[in-house]
């Protein structure tokens, strides 16, 4: 079990693997001590998905725990429409669509397939703005599904030892920034 990955840790390594370890460090604290408002604000679009109580039309499911022999992956489902075969991620909101967006939700496909659902539909979901971004399956994306799988191995493989980040805005916009030895804007 110790190679199973998160799916909410796949946009988070494509962000910066070092952010995962923080997170699991800060896991079990009050969020309000490290979470910037960005992500305060996240969570709470996302409690009526949580929660259950997006919908009560019975052919909505939310929050359905979820799983993936082939990939060994975990998570959660946001949206899923029986009646439309539509999977939805939701995202407080999108201002750019992030393959890290695009690999939970295949992650979320993938596991969702092997418990003997029919999906025929992607989608992203930007909450504050209501819009939506359609997603084509993995197998209408070859190229964006080859990175998936490439991204699943590299979490598999990934030694944070040896780890150096190479981009400053992902520095700078990192709530772990201040804790992270790895940190390109230190002491600035």
């Amino acid at each position: 079990m110790d190679d199973i990955i998160k799916i909410s840790n796949i946009n988070d390594f494509i962000f910066c693997p070092a952010s995962i370890y923080f997170h699991n460090l800060y896991g079990n604290e009050n969020k309000l001590m490290f979470q910037s408002k960005y992500q305060l604000n996240g969570t709470k679009a996302h409690e009526t998905v949580d929660e259950n109580k997006y919908s009560t039309r019975a052919e909505i499911i939310t929050a359905l725990d979820v799983y993936s022999e082939q990939y060994r992956i975990i998570g959660k489902i946001d949206i899923f429409d029986k009646k439309k075969k539509l999977l939805v991620e939701r995202k407080k909101h999108i201002k750019e669509i992030y393959d890290g967006y695009i690999f939970q939700l295949y992650a979320q496909y993938y596991c969702m397939k092997e418990m003997g659902y029919e999906i025929s539909k992607l989608e992203l979901r930007s909450v504050d703005d209501n819009k939506k971004y359609n997603v084509k399956l993995p197998e209408e994306d070859l190229e964006m599904n080859t990175k998936f799988e490439n991204t699943i191995n590299e979490i598999r493989k990934f030694d944070l030892e040896g780890y150096q980040q190479t981009n400053t805005l992902k520095c700078g916009n990192c709530i772990y920034e201040d804790a992270c030895d790895r940190s390109l804007n230190r002491g600035e």
